[in-house]
């Protein structure tokens, strides 16, 4: 199979013809070079706002719920051009209110048969408990598809080992991102690495590349694709199946070998996933001493 992961740059929009030929676009683009799944970053959906004009974009409330608005033709959209295409699409994240006191941050994983599903970020940044107030949506999914099962882990959720342990029945892990600074980039692909080693899987992470002026939430933006696995056999010595160019937007590709999952899993020079309980012991007996 092969994975396509973007680094995706926010428009301001004038109307809703110009973002489905965006979409339309950016879809056709990497199922044209083969790939099988799709991954948009996190709060990509955010230029949806600017459809209800300048005043709500810049305004933090407004802008959540703007966007949050607009979801049900997003969905229509996204489900048609995976369905047309025969590939798996996980949209870019967007503020959703449904039935939460607060709009809470969620990906849509769109699969070419016509069903789809969601997953909401677990853990919120400090700026989407304050001033944002987006809070955690439901649980963690495993999401069963033909490509193998998929779990995914949006942005900050990819820096906390137990989450990912959570899902390590997965093959692939999602990590669709939006990070402000290059610390911040790094902090999440460190994140994403990490958690391919522990699980002997392969991550595919996103970003929001570029500036947006008109929106105080994702103003400045900078990430690159990547896909990563674990440094092992099978695999790349760096743990690196692919990485973009930081700050330049498009796809970044990557053949990933479900075979070569299976394998490093069963018979790697390291066995992290399988040995991975037996820490509870070494943590439990963890002593006191001066020296």
């Amino acid at each position: 199979m092969k994975i396509a992961t973007a680094a995706y740059p926010l428009d301001w929009l004038d109307s809703w013809s110009q973002y489905e030929d965006k979409i339309a676009h950016w879809v056709s683009d990497a199922a044209g070079q083969g790939a099988d799944l799709l991954v948009f970053p996190e709060y990509g959906a955010m230029e949806l706002c600017t459809l209800a004009g300048a005043n709500v974009a810049a305004d933090l409330e407004q802008s959540l719920h703007a966007v949050s608005d607009r979801m049900e033709p997003v969905h229509d959209l996204h489900q048609k051009l995976a369905a047309e295409h025969g590939v798996y699409i996980l949209g870019a994240s967007a503020p959703v209110n449904d039935g939460y006191d607060r709009p809470v941050n969620r990906a849509t994983l769109y699969a070419p048969n016509g069903k789809r599903g969601h997953q909401d970020k677990q853990i919120m940044t400090r700026f989407e408990r304050d001033p944002w107030n987006v809070v955690p949506g439901d649980g963690l999914q495993i999401f069963e598809t033909e490509l193998g099962k998929i779990g995914i882990l949006i942005c900050y959720d990819s820096e906390f080992p137990l989450l990912g342990r959570a899902l390590s029945e997965c093959e692939i892990l999602l990590v669709p991102s939006c990070t402000e600074a290059l610390s911040g980039y790094w902090r999440v692909r460190i994140g994403a690495m990490a958690r391919a080693l522990e699980n002997q899987c392969v991550s595919a992470m996103a970003s929001l590349v570029g500036e947006a002026p008109w929106s105080e939430a994702v103003d400045m933006n900078t990430g690159m694709g990547g896909i990563f696995g674990p440094p092992d056999t099978g695999f790349p010595m760096t743990g690196v199946l692919a990485e973009g160019t930081l700050n330049h937007p498009g796809w970044t590709y990557a053949e990933v070998d479900m075979d070569a999952v299976a394998h490093v899993r069963a018979d790697g020079v390291v066995l992290n996933r399988t040995h991975w309980e037996e820490q509870d012991s070494r943590v439990n007996s963890v002593t006191n001493s001066l020296v």
